[in-house]
C-alpha cells in the first residue's frame, strides 16, 4: 500500500515512513530494514481493520437486541394504553407518543432488523 501511495506522490517509500535515505545509500540492509518497517505497518493497519469490523458487527447484534426487546415489550403491554381516560391531558400524550411510537416501530423495525442481520453475516466472511 505505501508502494503505490509512494509511485502517485513520486517520493520513496522510506521519506513517508519519515526518513530521509539517500537513493545511493540504498543497501540490502536498508531495503530489509524499510520491508520490516512495511510489515509492521502493514500488520497495524490490518488490526485496524479487523477491529472496525469487530466493532460493527457488535453494533448490529446490539440493534438487533434492542429491537427484539422492544417487540417482546409492545406484546406483553399488550395495548394496554389504549383503555387508558384520554380525557386526561398528561395521559391522552403519553398514549399519543406511545402509538405513534408503536406505530413506526412495528411498521419500520424489520427492515432494520434484516438489514443488520445481513450486515452481521457480511462482516463474518473470510476475505
Amino acid at each position: 500500500m505505501l508502494v503505490s501511495l509512494a509511485e502517485e506522490m513520486d517520493t520513496s517509500v522510506s521519506t513517508l515512513l519519515g526518513e530521509t535515505v539517500q537513493e545511493e545509500c540504498l543497501n540490502e540492509g536498508n531495503l530489509k530494514n524499510i520491508s520490516e518497517k512495511l510489515e509492521v505497518i502493514n500488520l497495524q493497519l490490518a488490526k485496524r481493520s479487523e477491529m472496525k469490523i469487530r466493532t460493527i458487527r457488535y453494533l448490529l447484534i446490539l440493534v438487533c437486541a434492542i429491537i427484539a426487546v422492544v417487540f417482546i415489550a409492545f406484546a406483553a403491554m399488550n395495548g394496554e394504553y389504549l383503555t387508558w381516560d384520554f380525557n386526561n391531558p398528561e395521559l391522552a400524550i403519553a398514549g399519543t407518543l406511545l402509538h405513534g411510537f408503536e406505530f413506526l416501530f412495528v411498521r419500520l423495525a424489520p427492515f432494520i432488523f434484516i438489514s443488520s442481520v445481513i450486515g452481521i453475516v457480511l462482516t463474518y466472511r473470510k476475505r
